[in-house]
């Protein structure tokens, strides 16, 4: 028992450092080519039961590899229905491992129609390829007897309009 916690206690202090040794075998982490910044206004439609419009503003961070490039996004804006006067606000993150993967995220959401309002969650898996980004997903709200009025399952399009650059 005292060998097994012993074991793993360095196998964690290990894997923490950039590199380390197993026997012959040298595993090491590397830093990406090129981190690049980036951030913009998006504009979506996002249709399911009813059609909402989207707009807001998102960050993106890639860090550019040969091998599993990532990209993290955090995102911000709010979406209207004109035909239902149903007001939603969100704040996302997604993220996007390798070039031609999909990404995953997660959006906190409040809808008001004015009178009545929700508040949840909404799981989402999407594409991205240059601007675009389509994604499916499903708002998980708190139970409302008079308002639900609101998308439950979805698919959403956004342009994002990249206009800040940062390389390092």
């Amino acid at each position: 028992m005292k060998k097994t916690i012993l074991f793993l206690t360095l196998l964690i202090i290990a894997s923490s450092q950039k590199s380390f040794a197993i026997g012959e075998l040298v595993i090491t982490k590397k830093k990406p080519l090129v981190r690049i910044f980036k951030s913009g206004p998006y504009l979506g439609l996002q249709r399911g039961k009813y059609t909402n419009l989207e707009i807001g503003y998102e960050f993106q961070r890639k860090a550019v590899k040969l091998i599993k490039p990532t990209t993290h996004a955090f995102n911000t804006g709010f979406d209207y229905n004109l035909t239902q006067n149903v007001l939603g606000f969100s704040a996302g993150y997604w993220q996007k491992k390798g070039r031609l993967d999909l990404t995953y995220g997660a959006n906190l959401i409040y809808k008001s129609d004015f009178s009545n309002s929700r508040f949840g969650i909404a799981p989402t898996v999407g594409y991205k390829v240059s601007i675009a980004h389509l994604q499916v997903g499903v708002n998980l709200l708190t139970k409302s007897n008079d308002f639900n009025n609101t998308n439950v399952f979805f698919v959403s399009l956004r342009l994002v309009m990249i206009n800040n650059r940062d390389y390092k």
